[in-house]
């Protein structure tokens, strides 16, 4: 086994006296694409806001290649670089065409030159079919296309790893195909991911380990054929019996 890009340990996380996530444990490795699956209000996108350092959590360790990046001394910006992230909302700055969307992190935190910086967002634009629309505005293209754009921008920092919170979820269902079809293209060639998502289906036939999360906590995790078709814990079975439409088939 290669040794680990993000170890997650004994991560906890309280907003005052409310406790999000309680005692959180799972390592990921080069080539993981990991889906976190469980309730709304499981914690779910607080975890991964955490290992995004966009919440600091309340104690435990979040390890970069053996590296806590909870702790102080830690350059965020940086550490985003490598572990991107694509949200729910898209995240766009309103103001910038496509193209200066997929720029602007190369030239302000890789130091990149705006031609190296262009070409780049050029070749990872190209890759998610948003490049005929590199002179938008965000509010010119739709919801899909806005995702696509988003996964291109995190792409363009060409992170070891990627986090997606629940990406699909704010697309009318005509659209979630293609930001899905983006998605599956990435696993398929080998780029670590560790997605929050309500789509099944997705979770279990891409990726290759699944966490089931309620009230905080991991109450089961391993790999999607096993948890799916052999549930160990009874809120697992229970939560996947709702969804047994949605992942019905292979």
């Amino acid at each position: 086994m290669s040794e680990a890009i993000l170890e997650i340990r004994h991560l906890s996380k309280a907003f005052g006296a409310h406790v999000v996530l309680r005692d959180i444990d799972f390592t990921v490795h080069p080539g993981d694409v990991t889906s976190i699956i469980g309730a709304s209000g499981s914690g779910k996108s607080t975890l991964l806001r955490c290992v995004n350092l966009l919440e600091t959590p309340t104690s435990g360790e979040i390890l970069f290649h053996g590296r806590d990046v909870a702790g102080r001394g830690m350059n965020a910006a940086s550490y985003r670089s490598k572990v991107g992230m694509v949200f729910q909302s898209f995240n766009l700055f309103n103001n910038m065409t496509v193209l200066e969307n997929c720029m602007v992190g190369q030239t302000k935190v890789l130091k990149k030159s705006k031609e190296e910086a262009r070409q780049n967002a050029m070749k990872y634009l190209e890759k998610v079919g948003m490049a005929p629309y590199i002179n938008a505005k965000p509010r010119q293209i739709s919801g899909g296309q806005k995702q696509r754009v988003a996964i291109a921008r995190a792409l363009a920092m060409e992170p070891e790893v990627l986090l997606f919170d629940e990406p699909t979820s704010a697309l009318d269902p005509e659209m979630v195909g293609e930001v899905l079809a983006v998605m599956r293209d990435l696993a398929n060639e080998g780029m670590t991911m560790l997605v929050v998502t309500h789509e099944m289906a997705f979770a279990r036939d891409v990726s290759n380990h699944v966490v089931y999360m309620a009230d905080g906590v991991i109450c089961e995790e391993g790999e999607p054929k096993e948890l799916f078709a052999h549930p160990k814990q009874a809120r697992t079975r229970e939560f996947l019996s709702r969804f047994t439409g949605q992942v019905s088939g292979d």
